[in-house]
This record gives C-alpha cells, sequence and structure tokens, in this order.
C-alpha cells in the first residue's frame, strides 16, 4: 500500500495527503496536479494510440524498415489494446477527479474505508498501462529494425537502445532514491 501511494500521490503514506484534505485551497492543489497527471497521462495514451493505430493499419514502404512481420505486428496491437484501455481509465478517473470535493474525499479515506484502494488505483492504473503501451511500441521499432539488412539500420537501433535502457535505469534510480527519501521522512517525522 505504501507503494501505491508514493506512485499516487508522492507520499509513502495517506498522513500528509489527509492534511491537504483539511483546508479547501491544499485540497485545490492536491486536485489540480493529480488532474494534470491524468492530462498527460490522457495526451500520451492518445498519441500512443495513433502512432500504434498507424502502425497497425499500414504497410511499411521501406524495405530497410519491415514492421508487418509477425513479431512487430503483434506488439504493435498490443501496445494499440493498451494505449486504448489507457484511455478508457483515465477519462472516467478525470470525470471522478474534477467532480469530486473535499468533504466526499475525507469521508472515502477514513480509516478502514474500502474506497482507499480505489482511490490510489484510479491515478496509478491509467499511468501503468501507458508505461506499458510505451514500453511494446518501443520493442516492436527495436525488432522492426533489428530485422534489418543494413548496417547502418543495426547501429542506430543499438544507439537507440543504449539510450533507452540508461534512461530507463536513470528514472527507476531516481523513484527508487525518492521513494526512500520520503520513507526516511515518514519516519522522522513520528
Amino acid at each position: 500500500m505504501r507503494v501505491l501511494c508514493f506512485l499516487a500521490l508522492g507520499c509513502p503514506d495517506l498522513d500528509d495527503h489527509w492534511k491537504s484534505l483539511q483546508s479547501e485551497e491544499a485540497f485545490e492543489t492536491v486536485s489540480s496536479r493529480l488532474c494534470s497527471i491524468l492530462t498527460n497521462t490522457i495526451a500520451t495514451a492518445s498519441v500512443l494510440l495513433a502512432l500504434s493505430g498507424v502502425f497497425v493499419t499500414t504497410g511499411s514502404r521501406v524495405s530497410y524498415f519491415d514492421y508487418t512481420s509477425p513479431a512487430p505486428r503483434c506488439l504493435l496491437f498490443i501496445s494499440l489494446m493498451l494505449a486504448t484501455i489507457a484511455m478508457l481509465i483515465s477519462d472516467p478517473s478525470m470525470i471522478r477527479w474534477l467532480h469530486t470535493d473535499r468533504y466526499w474525499t475525507k469521508e472515502q479515506l477514513k480509516p478502514g474505508g474500502y474506497f482507499m484502494l480505489s482511490y490510489l488505483l484510479s491515478i496509478v492504473t491509467p499511468m501503468f498501462f501507458v508505461i506499458f503501451s510505451l514500453h511494446f511500441f518501443i520493442f516492436a521499432m527495436f525488432i522492426a529494425k533489428f530485422s534489418s539488412r543494413r548496417v547502418i539500420c543495426h547501429a542506430i537501433t543499438v544507439l537507440w537502445m543504449v539510450a533507452y535502457v540508461v534512461n530507463v535505469g536513470t528514472i527507476l534510480m531516481e523513484t527508487t532514491r525518492k521513494y526512500a527519501t520520503s520513507i526516511d521522512h515518514a519516519r522522522y517525522r513520528q
């Protein structure tokens, strides 16, 4: 539950979030931040949906970039489905956050309330679907470029793959560091 709180709200537990529910200004700040996260998720899912849809429905016009073989085509179709699911989940979550008020949220998050999991998952689930969709799309492009017979395509793909691994590793290390720091701060406050 702590990881889910961290991914959804940026804090290791609901104590800080509970404090934000005590004033209207703090609640508006948190609510606008969560709506911004969902807006970015919807925009990213829309771009992935369009890109995957184009690649799934069209054939390759050049011989050195054949994404119509079975493996890339399957990965592109999975990316398309995940982006669609992200859109379908993000929109109701956005509507929920736009029309919720502080008092209703406080009632739902009282200790022992079963809406807490739904509350956190409404933020985290769309992000996971977008992340998985993006990874499937990237892997499809890797496979399509590696299946080329040109050496320059292989070299560019290797450079792209190294940059991808470095970026994902950096993001994971930074997230782990922030999570550990937030847990230390939570322990210090207690």
